[in-house]
């Protein structure tokens, strides 16, 4: 096998990984009433030492603003989030989280710690190590998103 039929194969391999997590992940979350995309929002939000403009999340997302006003609808209707006036313009909404957002946020983290676990599970100490050393490498090798 040459070096580009097992990198299309590691590449595979990553995606296959990567479903994986994300269905496990999607039945975790269904029981909470949050959909992946606005646990990102909710996670994003929480990342900022203040409430941010919808603007900053759109670009922080690389989504169009719509895309988030329907997510942040969606995370208000349920007491996650709620709307807030910026003090220096009129024009301005900010995103704060509530405690809901936040123990929703626990929640959801400690779902993803369990779909990671699931996966994880065959894999030695000594393995996940090599894993996560490896993971790395390829997550710093990438360009900034800070998502």
């Amino acid at each position: 096998m040459d070096s580009s039929d097992a990198d299309g194969v590691l590449a595979e391999q990553l995606l296959r990984v990567t479903r994986r997590l994300q269905r496990i992940q999607g039945r975790q979350l269904e029981p909470m009433g949050i959909t992946p995309a606005q646990f990102r929002l909710l996670r994003t939000v929480a990342h900022y030492d203040g409430p941010p403009r919808m603007a900053d999340l759109a670009q922080r997302l690389d989504v169009v603003p719509r895309a988030v006003t329907t997510l942040v609808d969606g995370l208000e209707a349920t007491g996650r989030v709620r709307r807030a006036p910026d003090p220096d313009s009129r024009r301005v909404v900010r995103i704060e989280i509530t405690e809901e957002g936040l123990a929703t946020l626990r929640s959801l983290r400690d779902a993803r710690r369990a779909a990671a676990e699931e996966i994880l599970a065959p894999l030695t100490a000594d393995q996940r190590e090599v894993l996560g050393g490896l993971l790395s490498a390829l997550v710093n090798g990438m360009p900034e998103r800070r998502c």
